[in-house]
């Protein structure tokens, strides 16, 4: 087996070569929720299979009822842990496009605010450049020792970015190929830029869209204004009741099996100084919006929510049109807590907007993402490991975090595979991921290559 020093070596050796296939890799328009794009998906998905055939691994597209998985398999040396590492090569849409400062698909190293070099792009830190940070580590055990430290299976799905349709399907009907000892997950973030982290929990999701209908047409709004249902003011009126004055979701059973976080957890995250103007002060906010008196960290990895991500009606377009909309509509999500039941919040989602519906108006609704939260723990051998290489990397003991954001595979692991789940990633906070001009650092890139060379290391010394 290479020795590790060689192996970190040959990373630092190989990283203009590295940025390079993550460019190209970047240069592919995969996103999964347009279907205009389904022919960029299957050919990111080929771009990977020809990647990991490269170094040795038996690499294959695998088709679904959507978009693509990738599935790759490597041998290790006997007796040696099996891992199944996952990202996702689907990427989110790029609207609005004229808040990009460069072409969201024409990705390239360029300096950053704070004058460390960055990789810019859709995709380059969710999830792309995550993914290629493992591979990358792989590739470089390759080429020094010609084989791996453990056997290595690669699954990277297509749909992260538009609720994984097919994951729960393919993994039903995959699960025997795809058993292994641990899952590694590289789709979260560090605490800063010099700070690692490993994440133990995840909020759930649950996301739905509602439409109100009221009358057959637009209706003039002088002719019947006064007298004819105005489905935007039923919408706004419903979801404008969700929270009360204290930041609290008013929906009946919203909080069934939310806990409070123990005060340990609570004190563990005060330590990290973190305060709501250095959370918001980067985005131009200052107060938090969620309920009174608890602190920021508690609020966005322990506390469920209930937000409105998008709502439309009536005329949008330049200019005036005085009308009264037929239907209006909105897209709902609520991030879960441990315990929270997906099916639970849905039922008495809909059951509220029923309640306040007049007679002249109907409702309907279409669901999307459901999963529970995660909780991971916090003392299994694996853990122990991966924190280890870490603080050995960056100098630095890891922080054990929470995350506000979901990653339902990681559940879907455990009740199709039987898997736990190490949770490393390696984007930051202002990596604007969602959103326009999103990047990943240089030093994020190169550093998680050599964190994942660690990480394979110990693991496969490790009896996970």
């Amino acid at each position: 087996m290479a020795a590790l020093a060689s192996v970190l070596d040959r990373i630092d050796a190989e990283q203009d070569a590295a940025i390079r296939r993550l460019l190209n890799l970047l240069r592919i328009k995969s996103i999964s929720t347009d279907l205009a794009y389904k022919e960029e998906c299957r050919r990111a998905a080929e771009w990977l299979v020809a990647d990991l055939t490269s170094i040795g691994f038996y690499a294959s597209v695998r088709d679904t009822n959507g978009h693509p998985m990738v599935v790759a398999h490597h041998e290790g040396p006997a007796g040696a842990p099996h891992v199944l590492f996952y990202g996702h090569y689907d990427v989110q849409p790029v609207d609005p496009l004229e808040l990009w400062t460069h072409d969201p698909f024409e990705p390239a190293v360029r300096e950053g605010k704070d004058g460390h070099a960055i990789i810019t792009g859709r995709g380059s830190s969710d999830d792309k450049g995550q993914l290629m940070t493992f591979v990358e580590a792989c590739r470089a055990y390759k080429a020094v020792g010609g084989m791996l430290p453990c056997k290595v299976t690669i699954f990277l799905e297509g749909e992260e970015e538009s609720g994984s349709p097919s994951m729960q399907a393919f993994l039903d009907a995959n699960a025997d190929e795809l058993k292994a000892d641990i899952a590694l997950v590289c789709d979260t973030s560090q605490r800063d830029a010099t700070t690692p982290a490993i994440c133990v929990g995840l909020r759930g999701l649950v996301s739905e869209e509602v439409t109100i209908h009221a009358a057959s047409r637009d209706l003039h709004s002088g002719s019947y204004g006064g007298a004819a249902a105005n489905p935007i003011h039923v919408l706004a009126k419903t979801l404008g009741d969700m929270h009360d004055n204290e930041g609290r979701v008013t929906i009946p059973r919203f909080y069934d099996g939310v806990a409070e976080t123990p005060r340990q957890t609570l004190d563990s995250w005060d330590a990290l100084g973190e305060t709501a103007e250095s959370f918001l002060g980067p985005v131009g906010l200052s107060v938090p919006s969620g309920e009174k008196g608890r602190s920021i960290l508690e609020l966005v990895w322990a506390r469920p929510t209930a937000e409105i991500n998008g709502i439309s009606g009536g005329y949008t377009g330049d200019g005036f049109k005085t009308v009264i909309p037929s239907h209006a509509f909105a897209k709902v999500s609520f991030r879960l807590v441990d315990k929270q039941d997906p099916v639970t919040i849905r039922s008495a989602f809909r059951k509220f907007v029923q309640e306040r519906l007049p007679p002249d108006c109907r409702v309907e609704f279409k669901p999307h993402g459901n999963s529970p939260a995660i909780q991971l723990s916090h003392d299994r051998p694996y853990l122990t490991a991966a924190k280890s290489a870490l603080a050995e990397e960056w100098a630095k003991e890891p922080i054990i975090k929470a995350m506000g954001g979901s990653i339902p595979v990681v559940g879907e692991f455990k009740t199709y595979l039987g898997l736990d789940a190490l949770l490393v990633g390696f984007a930051l906070p202002d990596d604007c991921i969602h959103s326009p001009n999103e990047k990943y650092n240089v030093s994020s890139f190169h550093k998680g290559q050599r964190s994942w060379a660690r990480i394979l290391d110990v693991l496969a010394k490790t009896q996970c």
